[in-house]
């Protein structure tokens, strides 16, 4: 008897990275909600790319608030049972970074509280497990002097078992098999009259990789991470300004995670178009590199390189070593992209949107819609998807099993 095919719903889909992962592991989308217009296009393409036909009514475009919200998801799922919900609800309110900018106007911002969006939308479809994905600010964001990571909990764990524990809730992208070191919360709960312990949902997403800080003890029977060098290394030579895109690029596939992610041939190379940068900046990064320094020894040795916007932070300038993953991908690179200098000092040039969607373990045929700035932002708030691949493994494991 063939396996029946588990669904989805995804809930504050963006672009998504989350749903790559489970379209990859075999599930069918029944729905997604997004707000924002490009990400929505990106969603549709995809789903085109997979075969569907409905994306237009499957592909939710509105305000997640909406009262009709649940009818227009209903519409879309159209009777089928939803086996599992997915989805990160925005995090800007609980980033330490925005707090660090802008404390005060974060904890009135009325995002903090999108999860409950989400926890309604669990309960009405009533999915076997669910999975919520979340920056780590979650676990010590406070709104109106309350900490919001124990509401949460509070709401998602009405109807779902699920586990508070930070050691076990925090997830390294990197011990996955990404080329970037990323920490996540992700929490997955387990429908209450199911007899599953929602700790096997945790188990069973497998580390298959170390990263830089793993101790010694746990590296045994994992492979070293991936970096920035297997990840992009590949990718035509492209100066400050210039489109190196092209229809037929000879794809190597020369590593695991490269084909992992791609397949070895004749394939367009799409948005590999470099950003433009004054002769300033291509000398700070050209000295960066060169000396294999932070923008804080830069700044600290050569004084003339100062920035006079420099923010508090040594990271205003920041080189992506070859031999190490990256840093994590942030929605930010569609401004300028500085935290994000190509590690090759003939380029002297930040990472291409084609690079940033490597960075976030993204299919080479995957389509991203919108302007350049559209596209950094959206691959900058997506879940990487071997990532979401792995959680996916462990939540169709899970439902075999029942």
């Amino acid at each position: 008897m063939a396996k029946k095919k588990y669904t989805f719903i995804d809930l504050f889909a963006g672009c998504g990275g989350l749903s790559e992962g489970f379209y990859r592991e075999g599930f069918k989308a029944l729905a997604h909600v997004e707000i924002n217009h490009w990400a929505c296009e990106t969603l549709r393409t995809r789903m085109k790319h997979y075969g569907y036909k409905d994306y237009e009514k499957e592909v939710i475009e509105c305000d997640i608030t909406s009262n009709d919200i649940i009818e227009k998801i209903e519409d879309a799922v159209n009777g089928e049972t939803v086996d599992v919900i997915i989805g990160g609800p925005p995090c800007q309110a609980y980033s330490t970074a925005g707090r660090v900018r802008d404390g005060k106007k974060m904890a009135s911002d009325p995002r903090n509280y999108l999860f409950e969006s989400y926890v309604k939308i669990l309960e009405h479809f009533r999915p076997i497990f669910f999975v919520f994905e979340n920056v780590t600010g979650l676990l010590s964001a406070k709104v109106e002097g309350r900490k919001i990571f124990p509401i949460v909990l509070d709401a998602l764990g009405k109807e779902y078992n699920l586990t508070g524990n930070p050691d076990i809730l925090v997830h390294n992208t990197a011990d996955y098999g990404v080329p970037q070191i990323r920490k996540r919360v992700i929490i997955m709960g387990v429908r209450k009259d199911i007899d599953k312990d929602v700790l096997q949902l945790y188990k069973d997403v497998r580390k298959t990789h170390w990263n830089p800080e793993t101790p010694e003890e746990e590296k045994k029977g994992r492979k070293k991470f991936v970096d920035v060098r297997e990840a992009i290394g590949d990718l035509p030579f492209v100066e400050p300004g210039q489109d190196a895109s092209c229809e037929d690029f000879n794809y190597p596939c020369d590593n695991e995670f490269l084909k992992r992610i791609g397949s070895a041939g004749i394939h367009p190379l799409r948005d590999h178009v470099a950003r433009n940068h004054n002769a300033l900046d291509r000398e700070r990064f050209q000295v960066m590199i060169h000396n294999h320094w932070s923008f804080g020894q830069l700044r600290r040795e050569m004084p003339q390189y100062e920035h006079e916007h420099a923010r508090v932070f040594d990271n205003s300038y920041v080189v992506q070593w070859w031999d190490l993953p990256s840093k994590t991908i942030l929605a930010h690179i569609h401004k300028d992209g500085f935290q994000f200098i190509h590690p090759d000092e003939a380029q002297l040039r930040s990472f291409t949107v084609r690079e940033a969607a490597r960075i976030q373990s993204f299919p080479d045929d995957f389509v991203f819609e919108g302007s350049r700035g559209e596209k950094y932002k959206q691959i900058g708030n997506a879940v990487p998807v071997l990532f979401a691949e792995a959680l996916a493994k462990s939540i169709k494991k899970n439902l075999n099993n029942l």
